[in-house]
């Protein structure tokens, strides 16, 4: 069984997917992991919102300048959205850790999956809220492209971690 550490290192952005369909039941289980996710005060202000529609997926490619055309080959995707009145400060925070255990849990299963930041991002904000209908109070986190990978990305090196960034009692 792979362990958590394995699952870590060979999770990459993947930004080209093949022409196979993401199965439901895959992306059931992104979200239930998600559903899982911890938030302040256990106030869940995340909403996921998945699309398969490719009338719907092709636009998000297009909703940034750089960083967004993964959207381009996607089979399906997941935005985040959040009720910010919810919690005081944390409402961010709660929405990239679901969004992390959606990227987890779609290394597990073998789907390749690339975060898509769109709060306060050029024009993405309003295209993903026109897009997918979403409510003026809630606010757009990201959006997660998903599909089988058409890219190889090597696992990530151990000996190459930046440790450097670790401090032990203090700076």
């Amino acid at each position: 069984m792979e362990s958590f550490e394995q699952l870590c290192q060979r999770r990459r952005s993947i930004r080209k997917y093949t022409d196979r369909p993401v199965e439901q039941e895959k992306i059931d289980y992104m979200l239930r992991c998600a559903l899982m996710s911890p938030s302040a005060k256990r106030t869940c202000p995340w909403e996921f919102i998945v699309t398969h529609d490719e009338a719907k997926l092709r636009p998000l490619a297009g909703c940034r300048t750089y960083g967004s055309q993964m959207f381009n080959t996607a089979k399906a995707a997941i935005i985040i959205a959040l009720d910010p009145t919810l919690c005081d400060n944390t409402w961010m925070a709660d929405g990239a850790i679901a969004a992390e255990h959606i990227l987890l849990a779609a290394a597990e299963q073998g789907i390749g999956a690339c975060w898509c930041h769109v709060y306060e991002r050029e024009g993405a904000p309003e295209l993903t809220r026109t897009l997918f209908g979403i409510p003026e109070d809630k606010v757009v986190l990201c959006a997660i492209a998903l599909g089988y990978p058409d890219e190889d990305r090597s696992s990530y090196d151990l000996s190459r971690l930046k440790y450097e960034k670790i401090h032990n009692e203090q700076w």
